[in-house]
């Protein structure tokens, strides 16, 4: 059991540099015209088209749960698992936090809340796929603890 509760922990912490990873290099990078509607102030819908990348870490996720299902992957369902609770927390994070897709923590104002903010707030500052910053989520630079 303890192996399964590392693995998990361990799973979401490198879900965090896979997000910083996935962000820097493949969304500014040869999929940013998936991303680049995020990076606009007013969108055609509710929808992004950066909300694919959202169904492609599901589908990762479901397939550890089908390798462990099918006694493939014994600690698939650890990592399964990782990878969905760091997905839910990106999304309450990212997309109702920060962008406020739904009006939920909206008055969230400890030390970690506003530096989440200011550092989101710095990566979208650029407009184009050059010359971003911030590209992680959870882990913050100490800088924007600062003032």
């Amino acid at each position: 059991m303890l192996l399964y509760i590392i693995v998990f922990i361990l799973t979401f912490c490198i879900m965090e540099f896979m997000a910083w990873f996935t962000h820097k290099y493949v969304m500014h990078g040869f999929l940013w015209n998936l991303h680049a509607d995020h990076h606009k102030k007013d969108h055609d819908s509710w929808f992004e088209r950066n909300d694919a990348f959202f169904i492609f870490y599901a589908v990762v996720s479901i397939g550890f749960f089908l390798l462990w299902q099918n006694n493939i992957l014994e600690i698939g369902l650890a990592i399964g698992l990782g990878i969905f609770a760091y997905g839910l927390a990106y999304f309450l994070v990212h997309d109702i936090f920060i962008h406020q897709r739904f009006k939920l923590f909206r008055n969230a104002n400890n030390r970690y809340a506003k530096a989440v903010r200011r550092a989101h707030k710095m990566h979208h500052k650029h407009i184009g796929k050059e010359k971003g910053e911030c590209f992680g989520m959870l882990v913050v630079p100490l800088k924007y603890f600062k003032k």
